[in-house]
């Protein structure tokens, strides 16, 4: 039997990334990667530079300085619509949800299929409520009664369950997930960490920006930590324990002695 080969290259790579605002040095020449099938943690106090981190990397600010690779090819991403056409779709806090609107046209929004009444095109309801139900379903979101629902209703794990899902169906490759448990009760945060594990078994990479280490930690493959704009950590899960990362984050000193 064949051995089975690693890819050559990281699914993306970030090298030498830099990002001021002013006199505010936002990041100084951060190296990251994710690599296939994997869920990376990205952690770090306020203005460690996750966020300044994650707009770079899905196109929102281009880099002062540094180099992006999308499996091992260098790219320049102008847009976040360049990013979304690589596969890279990010799940932000707000969730960007139409409360007023169903579930299943949440899902489809600004993807809506079509069909023809004569010379009219119309939504196909049809098939966006049988696609919405089967993918939730898939992913393990059994509790809702219908797609036809209003998202308003819904609790925020479930309105995660709905964005995560999305992205999952319209190709993402990569899902960035930002602060996904945020004010969720215990059982949803576990339900929001299942489908996280359910993305990578369908071959997905994830990226997890969170605060909080208990949520990130038995999810992750590795993880990587930020300090006022640099990486102070990337560490497999196996070599680092909470203890070790709460370090990291919090205490003077930390960062240089483990560098």
């Amino acid at each position: 039997m064949a051995a089975v080969t690693s890819p050559p290259h990281p699914l993306l790579e970030a090298r030498g990334i830099a990002k001021a605002f002013g006199h505010i040095q936002a990041l100084a020449g951060v190296d990251f990667h994710v690599g296939y099938r994997e869920v990376v943690g990205l952690v770090g106090d306020n203005g460690a530079g996750k966020s300044t981190l994650i707009k770079i990397l899905t196109g929102v600010y281009p880099p002062d300085a540094g180099q992006l690779f999308f499996e091992g090819r260098p790219i320049t991403l102008a847009s976040p619509q360049d990013a979304r056409a690589l596969g890279i779709e990010t799940v932000y806090q707000d969730l960007a949800l139409v409360e007023q609107m169903s579930i299943a046209r949440n899902f489809f929004l600004g993807r809506e299929p079509v069909r023809r009444i004569g010379p009219l095109p119309v939504l196909d309801t049809g098939t966006m409520h049988r696609v919405t139900e089967r993918v939730l379903r898939e992913i393990g979101i059994t509790t809702l009664r219908s797609s036809a629902q209003d998202v308003g209703v819904l609790s925020g794990g479930e309105r995660q369950a709905i964005a995560i899902g999305r992205t999952m169906h319209f190709g993402a490759r990569l899902i960035i997930l930002d602060e996904p448990t945020s004010a969720l009760s215990v059982k949803e945060t576990q339900k929001v960490l299942d489908y996280i594990g359910e993305a990578r078994r369908r071959g997905l990479s994830v990226i997890f920006i969170t605060h909080n280490l208990y949520h990130v930690y038995p999810v992750s493959d590795r993880i990587v930590v930020l300090d006022h704009g640099r990486k102070v950590g990337d560490f497999r899960r196996q070599e680092v324990s909470i203890e070790d990362l709460v370090a990291l984050i919090t205490l003077p000193g930390a960062a240089s002695a483990r560098a």
